[in-house]
């Protein structure tokens, strides 16, 4: 297997840094507002509401606007820049209207780069190794996403820093990002034809985006509203008697489990083709939920918990492969900002449905209602996107 090429092995390394660095701060970020902050449950739903509102707009804006400047590198420079020197200012906030505009400055970033981000790794990656290529930043992305509360915990618990301060160290790794970024990532040429083309409008844009694109948004808002915040399956198998302290471990583990799946999954994804890989990562999905409907102990509770972690190799990666191939390279900063704009925004009624299904009709409920969601779209993407297509 050849070596991927040095763009791609580089983003790899800025999302390892980036979640190293965020992942110092978020899970430490529900305490300090309610409790440190004064803020409470209110507060942290309203910051939390807005973050994730605000980079999903930005994902799908920076992706055009990607698009029409023909170069995205930039758009990776000012947002990761963005976040980077926003996320350790928490460390000196005293109040928590303070705190939701520094989130909210985190997520700015994170709308403007990840959109043309995920648009320059399809640029510099072989078009016949689309899924490695996705699976490998991916894995990287859940690397710092296992590393950085582990950062986090040592310096609490051994080194005696207080929560402020390792918001503040948290910019060490966030200098570390625009590092690589300036003088490793390279982004390739495009084709003269494609960047000799016209800049198009959004309606044009989306225009020009076909049936078998707009296919798999339907198919992607539909298992989105099924797929529910993962702290619902933490907050089962706590009613299931699970500590704290085992949440967490699993927890870590669980990032574990996605990082080694994605690395791994990738590769099945260019060999299966996108559309198949996507069909059975929904299937383990719905599998996973089913699971946690029927599982009456802890135990099996554990087990499908694990197991659900194996559905995002091939998923993640082949969500985004199968976006890059139903593009035209011209437009794929907006296809990828259509695609992150469409999870995320429809992520938001996900949870709320999901919660009151669960308060009205009890968990197994909820969890077969994602199942059910996740099979409907397997059932679209299957019956209405053309196997060439999905390669």
């Amino acid at each position: 297997m050849k070596r991927l090429p040095p763009t791609i092995l580089a983003l790899g390394l800025v999302s390892f840094l980036t979640d190293l660095s965020s992942e110092m701060i978020y899970p430490l970020l529900p305490v300090f507002v309610a409790v440190e902050l004064g803020g409470g449950a209110a507060a942290l739903g309203f910051i939390e509401g807005l973050a994730e509102a605000t980079a999903a707009l930005g994902k799908a804006l920076s992706g055009f606007l990607a698009d029409r400047a023909r170069t995205r590198k930039p758009f990776l420079l000012v947002g990761y820049g963005l976040a980077g020197a926003a996320r350790p200012l928490m460390g000196l906030v005293f109040a928590w209207p303070a705190a939701a505009a520094v989130r909210f400055a985190d997520r700015v970033g994170k709308g403007l780069r990840t959109s043309p981000r995920d648009a320059l790794i399809a640029q510099a990656a072989d078009p016949q190794e689309l899924g490695r290529a996705f699976g490998f930043h991916r894995s990287m992305d859940h690397a710092g996403a296992v590393l950085g509360p582990l950062v986090a915990a040592g310096l609490l618990h051994l080194a005696g820093f207080s929560m402020r301060e390792i918001f503040l160290l948290a910019a060490i790794p966030a200098l570390a990002v625009m590092a690589v970024l300036w003088w490793r990532v390279q982004e390739p040429s495009r084709p003269a034809p494609q960047a000799a083309a016209p800049r198009v409008g959004f309606r044009e844009a989306w225009s020009k985006l076909d049936r078998d694109y707009r296919t798999l948004l339907l198919a992607l808002l539909v298992f989105t509203l099924g797929n529910s915040a993962d702290a619902f399956l933490l907050l089962r198998l706590s009613e299931a008697g699970a500590s704290a302290w085992w949440l967490a471990v699993l927890w870590a583990v669980h990032h574990m489990v996605k990082m080694t799946a994605n690395f791994h999954g990738g590769p099945y994804v260019d060999r299966l083709g996108s559309k198949k890989a996507l069909l059975v990562g929904w299937g383990l999905y719905a599998a996973a939920y089913l699971g946690m409907a029927l599982a009456q102990t802890q135990a099996a509770m554990t087990l499908v918990f694990l197991f659900y972690g194996f559905h995002f190799g091939l998923t993640e990666p082949g969500e985004r492969a199968l976006v890059a191939r139903l593009a035209p390279e011209n437009l794929r900063g907006t296809a990828f900002g259509l695609y992150h704009a469409t999870v995320g925004l429809a992520a938001l009624p996900a949870s709320l449905i999901f919660g009151l299904v669960w308060k009205f009709l009890g968990a197994p409920a909820a969890f077969t209602l994602g199942a059910c969601l996740a099979a409907a779209a397997g059932a679209i993407l299957y019956a209405r996107l053309p196997e060439r297509q999905a390669r």
